[in-house]
């Protein structure tokens, strides 16, 4: 059996980014520290920061007045940063540049006077921050079905997209917004993050040369089910696991290659995890095929900024 291993894969710099500001701000201000949301959409990563007295939480009532709180890498919403205001939290905001990004080219487009248009997945922690930012100037579409159900006024229209949607999935539904609106405006670059784009490439050049794809990452995490979602459409029988747990047997029956590449959320230990029961069960040579080189780093917030070079209380 020959085992490839996709890269790049696994942690992008948003949940780098996230998960180094809640170990320091773990460090230097104590337990409990809490979290707006999941850090990053991945069930090992949440538990291990539980263990170490991260306290995960979906309502700010439930954080005490003047405690430490972070905004998970998915972004909030202006509701969300006055309500934390309000009960005096010391806030941390871990919020990905890139999503970022689409905040402020949503309260462009509102104060512009745009009827804005966001492809994504209701639901979605980073979806619901989005619409947060001008809810009364936007409407959510999953679908190029959903763009065909639309009533509203052609003359000042723009979109903007989820950061972890499948590039392919994305253009049907822009190419729908087109048709149906010719002029609607969009931001200058793509809003899908380099990370999302990166692994998705890797896996619809690699997947083809599988019997199976196995991508590491939790349900909830969107960026991992689009990739499971492509090496499904490419042909391999592809699964979605959070850990070598998970495997089964029977999906390696008659199987010669295996592609293995994880979620922008899931960490490397994970997929070391898988390379070894495949090789001590089945004795698979091991290969990693680079796709594209990734060197992109996101500096901690300012928040934590000062502490890093600052000297550990005693």
């Amino acid at each position: 059996m020959r085992m490839i291993l996709a890269n790049p894969r696994g942690f992008c710099a948003g949940v780098n980014m996230a998960i180094e500001s809640l170990e320091l701000a773990l460090e230097r201000f104590g337990e409990p520290v809490y979290v707006y949301h999941e850090i990053v959409h991945n069930k090992h990563v949440v538990e291990r920061f539980r263990r170490r007295g991260a306290v995960f939480v979906d309502d700010l009532d439930e954080v005490p007045e003047g405690s430490t709180l972070l905004y998970s890498a998915h972004g909030v919403s202006p509701a969300v940063r006055e309500h934390a205001r309000q009960r005096r939290l010391r806030a941390i905001d871990a919020t990905c540049p890139l999503v970022t990004k689409v905040h402020l080219e949503a309260i462009k487009y509102a104060q512009e006077g745009y009827t804005i248009i966001l492809i994504g997945h209701e639901g979605h922690d980073e979806v619901i921050g989005t619409m947060g930012e001008a809810p009364d100037r936007m409407i959510l579409v999953e679908t190029a079905e959903d763009v065909e159900q639309l009533e509203i006024k052609p003359e000042k229209v723009a979109y903007l997209t989820q950061t972890t949607l499948s590039v392919d999935d994305a253009n049907l539904v822009i190419e729908a917004l087109r048709k149906k609106f010719p002029h609607i405006a969009n931001p200058p670059k793509d809003d899908i993050c380099y990370a999302t784009q990166n692994r998705q490439d890797a896996v619809r050049q690699l997947a083809r040369q599988a019997d199976l794809v196995l991508v590491l990452g939790s349900q909830n995490s969107s960026n991992s089910r689009r990739l499971q979602e492509i090496a499904s459409q490419l042909g391999p029988h592809a699964y979605l696991i959070d850990g070598a747990g998970e495997l089964k047997p029977e999906w390696f029956e008659g199987v010669e290659t295996v592609l293995i590449t994880a979620g922008a959320s899931a960490p490397e230990d994970l997929v070391q995890e898988v390379v070894d029961w495949i090789q001590a069960r089945y004795g698979a040579t091991l290969e990693e095929v680079t796709v594209r080189q990734e060197s992109v780093h996101f500096p901690l917030p300012r928040e934590l900024r000062s502490l890093v070079a600052a000297p550990r209380a005693s």
